[in-house]
């Protein structure tokens, strides 16, 4: 607290006195304004991201202000010039959208199907037109689709036993083959429990909702069971799957990386303690096979990339997190390359908590400023995005480089002027690019890295989707087995898998092709991968009959 001075203190005190208590008080005002502008935007900010649209993107944000960028974002030197017919035509009557015949029935086709015929009775057709004064003309159909809950079939399969009665092998015992089972003495079959792994963890379904829901249908089956067989499964017959997929991601030239928090409530530490769930995946603009590995830790520290990537040699994109820059530092061979997202973001809060009421104020804001120059690097990267890694990079050079070179020399010169308050939104996002500058531009070097790690967000978004419903795990070794499992949905989806069907696939195979050690052969395993080209088209079926 400042000391408070009495009337006659201050009738009594030299001019120089009463000049340095006012210095002190314009300082401490400034500081007061300072504070309720960081704060007053912390809580615009709090309150758009909890009622407000969660995107970065400018003209979204900012809403209709965004136009004036309007020429610069439509221009199209390649598009023709409408006649004066086509003005007119297109002014008088607005362009349809031509329906295509027979879509529903295409749609439709790979359902099953049945035909319920709606005739008309012989005696209404008499009354009307007369016996024999009619006949039958092509008939209409219409579709529409009947939905039944699931259903279960009890298999009861009959060994069949025979016992010799007379020779060299009388009263011998003789059986048929047992059916392979994934566990001993359990009811479990892989369409089961693929239909269980598919809605907890595609779907995001807690397993006490699976088991109302199985419940409501008929069939008994407690959470914990569920439980046990999924973490079963984890540790019996998917180790070898999630192995080759760890070692084929490291192979990849650019890989990518990100983590998230979550709750482990036996995990020997102190209730409410974090922990990590990590994602690793292969470079979303590499001629690689996609794969998405998840990994539980107990902490967030640098020793856990450090030990994942040790054998690595390629770039690694991130976001800003010193554990990365650390890693790059000490291993020869790996390049660290930082999320231009990440850049953005900082901005795009300070637009948000500005909100659209006062566009004169946000359009001249430094943030509006810098998400223009950003959205204009994106919107060329955007146009590469099915280019190959050397037209890409070339582009890159020529055209990039250059809005890349002036954004930096911008917010540099920005930052030197002190155009903006400290610890603010925009402060916050000047500095993360000036700081990470040499991790920002990695991309502008290597035309297979991307200029996000948006990738890796994307990838945990289905995990943290999950975590909102079912909040916590249990135990390190139900952490583990989500690691694992989520690794292996996750990149079959990136393949463009049907889940259910590829794990049902899988658990099929591996029954039979995995040996009391838990080892496999090599070639077997490869062509089990959700990469593989000699998978059944069933894995990569949307639909059944």
């Amino acid at each position: 607290m400042c000391r408070k001075f009495t009337a006659d203190e201050l009738n009594t005190m030299d001019n120089e006195t009463k000049n340095d208590v006012i210095y002190q008080m314009q300082d401490r005002l400034d500081r007061l304004e300072h504070d309720y502008e960081n704060l007053m935007e912390q809580v615009r900010l709090a309150s758009q991201q909890r009622f407000g649209r969660h995107t970065e993107k400018l003209d979204e944000i900012a809403g209709q202000i965004s136009l004036f960028n309007e020429a610069e974002a439509c221009f199209d030197e390649q598009a023709q010039e409408p006649s004066i017919d086509d003005v007119v035509d297109n002014a008088l009557k607005p362009a349809r959208r031509p329906k295509k015949k027979g879509q529903r029935e295409e749609d439709l086709r790979d359902f099953p199907q049945e035909e319920i015929p709606h005739d008309v009775p012989a005696e209404k057709l008499n009354a009307l037109f007369g016996e024999g004064n009619y006949k039958s003309m092509p008939d209409e159909v219409c579709w529409q689709l009947r939905f039944e809950p699931a259903r279960w079939i009890a298999e009861k399969h009959i060994i069949k036993v025979y016992v010799g009665t007379d020779g060299m092998h009388q009263d011998e015992f003789l059986r048929g083959d047992h059916p392979d089972t994934l566990y001993r003495g359990s009811i479990a079959t892989p369409s089961l429990l693929a239909g269980i792994i598919n809605s907890k963890y595609v779907n995001s379904s807690p397993l006490d909702r699976t088991a109302r829901e199985f419940q409501t249908n008929g069939l008994n089956l407690s959470k914990q069971t569920m439980s046990n067989w999924v973490v079963w499964s984890a540790e019996r017959f998917f180790p070898p799957v999630y192995d080759l997929m760890k070692r084929t991601q490291l192979q990849a030239h650019v890989n990518q990386c990100d983590e998230t928090p979550l709750e482990v409530v036996h995990d020997d530490r102190a209730a409410g303690s974090k922990s990590y769930m990590w994602v690793h995946l292969t470079g979303e603009l590499s001629p690689v096979p996609r794969i998405i590995v998840y990994e539980y830790q107990k902490t967030r520290h640098s020793e856990h990339p450090k030990e994942y990537y040790k054998d690595f040699n390629g770039v690694l994109m991130t976001d800003g997190l010193e554990q990365y820059h650390k890693l790059a530092r000490e291993q020869e061979g790996l390049v660290n390359a930082n999320c231009f997202a990440h850049a953005r973001r900082h901005f795009a809060n300070a637009i948000k908590a500005m909100g659209s009421g006062n566009a004169e104020a946000v359009k001249a804001s430094v943030a509006y400023k810098a998400l223009v120059r950003i959205g204009a690097i994106y919107d060329l990267e955007g146009t590469l995005k099915n280019r190959s890694p050397k037209e890409r990079l070339k582009e890159r050079q020529t055209s990039i480089r250059p809005l890349v070179e002036e954004y930096f020399a911008w917010i540099k010169d920005v930052f030197r002027q002190g155009l903006v308050l400290p610890k603010s939104e925009t402060a916050k996002g000047l500095a993360y690019s000036i700081n990470q500058e040499e991790y920002l531009k990695v991309f502008l070097t290597d035309g297979e890295v991307p200029i996000d790690d948006s990738a890796s967000e994307r990838a945990l978004r289905n995990f943290t989707i999950g975590r909102k419903n079912w909040m916590t795990i249990n135990t390190i070794r139900g952490a583990q087995a989500s690691a694992v499992i989520y690794s292996i949905t996750e990149t079959a989806r990136a393949n463009g898998l049907n889940v259910y069907y590829y794990i049902k696939y899988l658990l099929e195979q591996l029954v039979t092709l995995i040996d009391g050690q838990g080892n496999i052969e090599q070639s077997e395993l490869e062509a089990l991968m959700p990469w593989s080209k000699s998978l059944p088209g069933d894995c990569y079926s949307k639909r059944r009959n």
